[in-house]
């Protein structure tokens, strides 16, 4: 398709974009998430939010990587040398208040500095308990957070996204549909002084039970994001310049604020069944008879509450991302990119090397030594040490072993992905084969991604390894080839096997994700017995062991459509290792593979 159709969906998502910045002008305490690279479109909707704002307000940029002692403020250390007494600065979060703070590549925030800047949210003041100072500064402001992720695994924490109201991603967006602005400066303007005033654009029941059936029914569980929905119902209503919040208000928050969040498709006629409702022909039987003459039946009202429930839901669902039903067939519950922050392992101490998390004290021998933050600690005690000292040069720095500070580190663990698969019966060839295929996706990228795979396959009485962890495909393939099918299911053997690998993957400093492919229809007890009321109950509890051991795991069925019960075995087991479950009837070598990188360790 060409012409104006052809970019409607770009020319929606700038609209959508442009009332997200109005809002958020008239209560920056809704917070805007926007998902793009840098480029001519996010630089306009930020100019865009700039000229929205009162020329007054204060912007603010927090770069990757600040520091505490500019985010929260601190010691300022050449003041402190020149007075020979302790002397604040304020940091970034403190000039920041009734302001705009902007977070620069919030994806790669460490949950540290994520910590800090929320906690400033949730209490609207920054507080400094440190370096000899003690005092509290207002720190009430907005936030916009970049997110640059290149794909669903990338993102900024879900702490900070689920303090977020309004989550845009303006990559589909050209700069010929970036051009219109939408709203007026006075329109604004006036907004935001309605918006401030005593009694103004109040919300009803009604509203209220709408967006919270809509939001129940979109699978968004937060208090908070329904807290931030009915903000921006209120915000809405006031750019509107209504007195009262009506359905439109309250279908554009849907809108904006649970559509981008949803983690399920809304099920048609959902709470309803037809086995509770009487019949027409019920209905009229029941009915008394001073009803049956038309002129003394009452006129039944119409169901107000269902109406604007329907129209806030239609909205809502019209802003589901299309992502979100592969999302849900692979059991990965909404927005990915809130969940995980890289595609590395868990993230494990370090001595000497990886990722700066911060200084400590500490013995020579525990790491490096963090010159600034040494001397930092030693300066509020100058004064004091010169004079125990006999008036020593004041330029010079006197430094106790109680100062020193050394570096911490973090490396990213490996993932290890432990693939246990159920060889037996008469499809085993076929599961084989879906394995194989997504072992060599995996392996494909194991430079990046820095996995590693294994194999444990469960067959006849008993359960093998059939490869170590490995990042030779070559050497997978060999193995693979050659791997046998056929005989009993014994499930609790495979479970078990893989543990113990899984425990040894551990003890190398790796992350160990758990993979069981089978039916679920376990007839092979742990001591090799037949019988699939025993043989369920061991691998059961095998299961349990998984979760105990806390490790990563992921339940793939491989049983047929028609095979299908009320509670499939394989969920039964997915449940007890506390995994995820994935039923893939009809699986291939992709749909495996990227349902292994949607369950892998978090960072």
């Amino acid at each position: 398709m060409t012409g104006a159709g052809a970019n409607e969906p770009a020319v929606a998502a700038w609209s959508r974009a442009c009332r997200a910045a109005a809002l958020f002008a008239i209560d920056p305490g809704l917070g805007v998430n926007v998902h793009a690279a840098a480029g001519p479109v996010r630089d306009r909707w930020l100019a865009m939010l700039h000229d929205l704002t009162p020329p007054e307000t204060p912007f603010r940029r927090a770069p990757l990587g600040i520091g505490d002692d500019r985010l929260l403020g601190g010691l300022d250390l050449p003041a402190t040398l020149r007075a020979g007494r302790p002397v604040a600065q304020s940091g970034l979060l403190a000039e920041s208040d009734g302001g705009v703070l902007i977070l620069a590549m919030a994806e790669r925030i460490s949950k540290a500095t994520a910590a800090r800047i929320l906690g400033a949210m949730d209490s609207g003041e920054v507080r400094v308990e440190r370096e000899g100072l003690g005092f509290r500064a207002s720190a009430r402001f907005g936030l916009v957070a970049l997110d640059e992720g290149c794909g669903d695994d990338e993102g900024p924490p879900a702490a900070l996204l689920d303090r977020l109201a309004f989550h845009l991603d303006l990559d589909s967006i050209g700069q010929k549909e970036a051009m219109e602005r939408g709203f007026s400066l006075a329109s604004i303007a006036a907004a935001r002084e309605k918006h401030a005033s005593a009694g103004a654009c109040e919300l009803s029941n009604e509203c209220i039970e709408a967006l919270a059936t809509v939001a129940a029914r979109l699978g968004v569980a937060s208090a908070r994001v329904l807290s931030l929905a009915l903000r921006a119902a209120r915000a809405c209503c006031a750019l509107r310049g209504g007195e009262a919040i009506d359905a439109e208000d309250v279908a554009t928050a849907a809108r904006l604020v649970l559509g981008p969040r949803a983690t399920q498709l809304p099920a048609p006629n959902e709470g309803k069944s037809s086995e509770t409702e009487p019949s027409a022909a019920e209905a009229e039987s029941e009915r008394p008879e001073t009803q049956d003459r038309p002129d003394s039946a009452p006129e039944q009202p119409p169901d107000v509450q269902n109406i604007l429930e329907n129209i806030v839901l239609a909205a809502a669902a019209a802003a589901i991302p299309d992502r979100l039903l592969s999302q849900i067939q692979f059991g990965r519950p909404g927005p990915a990119r809130s969940e995980r922050g890289g595609k590395a392992g868990a993230c494990a101490p370090a001595a000497k090397r990886g990722q700066c998390i911060g200084s400590g004290r500490g013995q020579w021998r525990e790491g490096r030594m963090a010159l600034l933050d040494t001397i930092r600690a030693a300066a509020p005690w100058q004064q004091l040490r010169r004079k125990g000292a006999g008036g020593a040069d004041p330029r010079r720095v006197i430094i106790h072993a109680e100062d020193f500070r050394f570096k911490r580190f973090r490396q990213h663990a490996e993932t290890s992905a432990i693939f246990v698969v159920d060889a037996s019966g008469s499809a085993a060839m076929q599961r084989l084969a879906e394995v194989k295929g997504a072992i060599e996706l995996l392996l494909a990228d194991c430079y990046v991604r820095r996995d590693s795979v294994a194999l444990v396959a469960f067959r006849g009485v008993s359960a093998e390894i059939i490869l170590q962890p490995t990042h030779s495909l070559a050497r997978a393939k060999r193995t693979l080839a050659g791997l046998p099918g056929g005989g009993g299911t014994p499930i609790a053997a495979g479970i078990e096997t893989a543990l113990a690998l899984a425990d040894s993957v551990r003890r190398k400093g790796q992350s160990p994700l758990l993979v069981l492919m089978t039916d679920g229809r376990a007839n092979i007890g742990r001591g090799g017995a037949p019988g699939r009321a025993v043989a369920m109950e061991d691998a059961l509890q095998a299961s349990r062991l998984v979760r105990a051991a806390g490790i990563s795991a992921l339940a793939i069925d491989t049983a047929p459509v028609y095979q299908c019960a009320a509670e499939p075995p394989t969920q039964r087991l997915g449940q007890a290792m506390n995994a995820r479950y994935v039923k893939l009837p009809q699986a291939n070598a992709a749909a495996v593979s990227q349902a292994v990188r949607a369950a892998a360790p978090a960072s």
